[in-house]
């Protein structure tokens, strides 16, 4: 059991739109440490998607993103000898995690 309770990393924001859930998203996209190559694959993903939908392509990922994300989980849970699934709603930092 830990003593105490780590320290919160913080991510550096995006150059383009200055949103962190962009660098995570890209951090996690990236691939043998190409972070430069990520955010190329990633902006151009988004220019593409404001060529064709003609609307914010920020504001869009973010509404997909959301829509993607879970909402609750289900954790296991002893009661009287049997061991049942019960729901619980998930907290905003975990959500960006499960996506």
């Amino acid at each position: 059991m830990r003593k105490r309770k780590p320290k919160q990393r913080y991510i550096m924001d995006d150059p383009r739109y200055n949103d962190p859930m962009v660098t995570q998203f890209v951090n996690n996209l990236m691939w043998e440490g190409k972070k430069s190559t990520s955010f190329t694959l990633f902006y151009n993903a988004l220019e593409l998607v404001k060529n064709r939908t003609n609307e914010d392509e920020h504001a869009l990922w973010k509404k997909a993103l959301n829509n993607v994300m879970p909402q609750v989980e289900v954790r296991s849970r002893r009661i009287g000898g049997a061991t049942f699934q019960i729901p619980t709603e998930i907290r905003a930092k975990r959500k960006y995690l499960l996506e």
